[in-house]
């Protein structure tokens, strides 16, 4: 692991947002491992170092856009800091029916280009809704940045993504969990 990656390493760590346990993945899968990023959120200076140390990788991919797009709840906060770094409009989708969506009057202008920018991903289901609603609305996605991708490389994009710390922890659908991680009582923090 190089310095780069050992700092953001020790800033999860540090603001206690990389947690052991047995817990319930947004996604349904449990795992022994869960990436707490609303610990993280808590302190704006980490907030503002992950998200200049994302910014850097996202300009360093050459993606250029104007708009910064974030799923509530996780993307919220990163989001909404690397877009202020990156002096880009900010917009969110949450959720409404189950599905995010576009509320509170945002928009996108035909062609206009957007950065989808998310904290975990496991499986990518959010990002890939994000990037509908890009599509939809009649904006172009140029990319998706997170902070931490878990998937194992599992999670494909039709756009380019970065993150920040790639980190693969095992995890298993509800009938098929270790014995030894059946033991320890579930936790669903929420992300």
């Amino acid at each position: 692991m190089d310095a780069g990656q050992q700092e953001i390493l020790d800033i999860f760590t540090r603001t206690r947002a990389l947690l052991q346990g047995h817990f319930v993945l947004r996604s349904g899968l449990h795992s022994g491992h869960y990436f707490q990023c609303a610990q993280v959120c808590q302190r704006m200076d980490a907030v503002e170092r992950l998200a200049e140390l994302l910014l850097a990788k996202v300009r360093a991919q050459g993606l250029v856009f104007s708009t910064v797009l974030a799923p509530a709840m996780g993307g919220l906060v990163i989001g909404q800091e690397l877009a202020r770094q990156a002096k880009a409009r900010y917009i969110f989708a949450e959720k409404e029916n189950n599905v995010l969506v576009l509320r509170r009057g945002f928009t996108l202008a035909a062609g206009e280009p957007v950065l989808v920018v998310e904290d975990v991903v496991t499986r990518g289901g959010r990002v890939l809704e994000s990037l509908e609603i890009v599509r939809q609305a009649g904006g172009t996605a140029v990319g998706v940045a997170m902070l931490v991708d878990r998937s194992a490389g599992a999670a494909r994009f039709a756009v380019p993504a970065v993150s920040l710390l790639e980190l693969s922890f095992p995890t298993y659908p509800a009938d098929a969990v270790p014995e030894s991680l059946a033991k320890i009582p579930i936790e669903k923090p929420g992300s």
